[in-house]
């Protein structure tokens, strides 16, 4: 890549903020142009960041896709094992070293955990997408236009049942349709979409009868029915539950609700899993809230708002181009979490970027936590909406947590580690390599070979290192690399990408999914259990109930979105290693039917993160003299 860099990297690794502002961005219409990218198909937003529009790819669709990695990792420590910043290195690898044409697809971060206990996800030391603080905070609005939508649709599901509750049905199809200045009455376009669920031809809203004036004006929807929760994008426990409609105005119809991070918006998900603006058009309109007091469910559109969501979005469809450490481009787009939801960047991201590089160029997409969520859901649900099929699938190992899995003591953020942890003790190690192992399996389970990048840990032992990759190698991984991108950069892990680059040369199998869409929705979360390690599923009555329901509703070929804890392959976070003949508790199954998954919940799993008693926003300031960010993570 033309405008890629060699850094000058000191020792020991500064802060990953200072490092960030020692490197000026170049203007991203340097980063465009290396990829031959036409000024016509993207949009600046400053000098370090650009839309990249949805016609670069229309223009690009007959071009031959490049190599298609995804990675995921082991199950991690909350402290996070560097999955990003392994994306972020093999990338600066394999453009500033190897000289391939390569995009970065990362999700973008929440301001949940940016401010809260994880921090952000650029990456970290010399393998960081930046300007950091950019990539971290705002971005381009994205996050605030999901907000924004998602609020918007919850506004929209009250304020109709208070109408509903004090108006006659003549009155309210009277207010949904007012006669214009002609003295003429109309249906507004999105009103079609509800005539026709209902299957009602006529046009002219004086033709239909008293009982399809009911039919039409009359959702009835039942408040306890209602799935579709506000939102904001910061950890906040004490919104979890709340009661809604407590003004004098809005005459006692209170209603008990929540919140959810806005990373676990079903539109958030629905952005993620999208191929263009007509799909996402009709995916947002058919976003179920709840059911009616008959049973049939209620959308988007019945609300007469799903035209209004996709205004509302029609700019966080295209993604984010920015640049890494080394001058490689990243492409950032979605962010939904992968414990909650399934966890990946955008399908639009992917597939623009496999057009940019061509053939023997590389795409390296990001997938949430470890294989049991993040590349679980990246196969299963990602790859069957985008038709898409990865050559190579990473697991990203480190030492600290393989000797978590192995006996050693609770890591818990913000606590120093236990001696356990920087310390020399292969037998440790050796036996949490249980925990890799089965990561391996399950992602050689689906045809693609696996490599395994070990990150590696100023503290972590010759010895360590290679008890990790001789297990790896033992456990069917195509290769196991050591790496050390963290402190150098591209540099450090220019092995992982000859690595990569084989075993995408070397595919024998096709994708294989865990399980067909055909069969039932207990079929498909016992398939899931199962490759967990699970015995069984126990579903609780509301679980029992949901499931019955969606099914009759005709929703039970949709794929599988398990929402659970991402500390353990149980539902236990305490559980380490590979646990087995555990029963997976079901708690709850909610559809989103929009973005096209059924999501059990597990256990205790919240779509609501707290914050904990010290969150990273104590580090967090601005040089008010240079402006300049510190502190961020």
């Amino acid at each position: 890549m033309n405008s890629s860099r060699k850094l000058q990297v000191v020792s020991p690794v500064p802060a990953d903020i200072d490092i960030a502002n020692s490197v000026e961005p170049l203007h991203i219409a340097e980063i465009a142009k290396d990829l031959n990218l036409s000024p016509l198909h993207y949009d600046l937003y400053g000098k370090y960041k650009a839309k990249v529009l949805l016609s670069a790819f229309d223009e690009l669709k007959d071009r031959e896709d490049g190599y298609y990695v995804v990675v995921g990792g082991i199950t991690p420590t909350p402290l996070g094992e560097g999955k990003s910043t392994t994306t972020v290195g093999l990338c600066q690898a394999l453009g500033a070293y190897l000289d391939k044409k390569v995009v970065t697809c990362l999700r973008q971060p929440s301001q949940g955990p940016t401010f809260g206990i994880k921090g952000g996800a650029a990456g970290g030391g010399y393998s960081q997408v930046i300007p950091m603080d950019e990539f971290n905070l705002h971005l381009t609005g994205d996050i605030h236009a999901i907000t924004a939508s998602n609020n918007l649709l919850a506004a929209a599901i009250d304020t109709r049942i208070f109408h509903e509750a004090s108006q006659s049905d003549k009155a309210l199809f009277n207010r949904l349709c007012p006669v214009n200045k002609e003295g003429k009455r109309s249906f507004s376009d999105i009103m079609f979409r509800r005539l026709n669920k209902l299957g009602i031809s006529k046009t002219i809203p004086e033709e239909l009868t008293p009982e399809e004036v009911k039919k039409f004006a009359r959702l009835d929807i039942d408040p306890d029915s209602i799935t579709w929760r506000r939102v904001m994008d910061v950890n906040d426990r004490f919104l979890r539950k709340i009661t809604v409609g407590q003004g004098p105005e809005e005459k006692g119809m209170t209603r008990e609700t929540g919140f959810d991070i806005s990373v676990a918006s079903e539109i958030m998900a629905v952005l993620a899993l999208t191929t263009s603006l007509g799909d996402m058009r009709e995916r947002l309109g058919k976003m179920v809230i709840g059911n009616s007091k008959a049973g049939e469910p209620i959308t988007a559109d019945d609300l007469g708002v799903g035209g209004a969501l996709t205004v509302l979005m029609k700019d966080a469809i295209h993604p984010t181009l920015m640049q890494t450490l080394e001058g490689t481009p990243v492409l950032v787009h979605a962010g939904p979490f992968a414990n909650i939801a399934h966890g990946n960047s955008s399908i639009v991201a992917d597939k623009i970027a496999l057009k940019l590089v061509g053939p023997g160029g590389f795409v390296v997409t990001e997938a949430g936590f470890g294989s049991d969520i993040g590349t679980e859901k990246f196969m299963n649900i990602k790859c069957r909406y985008s038709g898409l099929t990865p050559q190579c699938a990473i697991v990203v190992a480190t030492v600290r947590a393989l000797k978590m899995h192995g006996g050693g003591p609770d890591v818990v953020a913000g606590r120093p580690l236990d001696r356990a942890y920087v310390s020399e003790n292969v037998s440790l190690v050796e036996a949490g390599c249980v925990n890799l192992a089965k990561h391996i399996a399950n992602t050689k389970a689906y045809g693609v070979n696996v490599v395994v990048a070990v990150n590696m840990f100023s503290t972590d032992s010759e010895a360590e290192l290679n008890a990790v990759r001789k297990f790896s190698m033992d456990a069917g991984a195509f290769d196991a690399v050591i790496c050390s991108h963290h402190a150098h950069g591209g540099k450090g892990a220019v092995d992982l990408g000859i690595a990569v680059e084989k075993a995408c040369q070397n595919v024998t199998q096709p994708l294989r999914f865990l399980y067909p869409l055909e069969i039932s929705i207990k079929d498909k979360i016992e398939a899931i259990a199962k490759s967990y390690g699970a015995s069984g599923v126990e579903y609780s009555d509301q679980a029992e109930k949901q499931i019955e329901m969606y099914t009759q509703q005709g929703f039970s070929n949709l794929p599988i979105c398990m929402s659970k804890t991402q500390y353990s392959f149980s539902h236990d976070a305490s559980k380490k290693g590979a646990p087995t003949g555990f029963v997976l508790p079901i708690r709850d199954v909610r559809g989103s039917i929009g973005a096209g998954f059924i999501y059990p919940l597990v256990g205790t799993m919240s779509t609501m993160p707290g914050l904990p008693t010290r969150p990273c926003f104590y580090e967090i300031d601005i040089d008010t003299v240079t402006g300049k960010v510190r502190g961020l993570s």
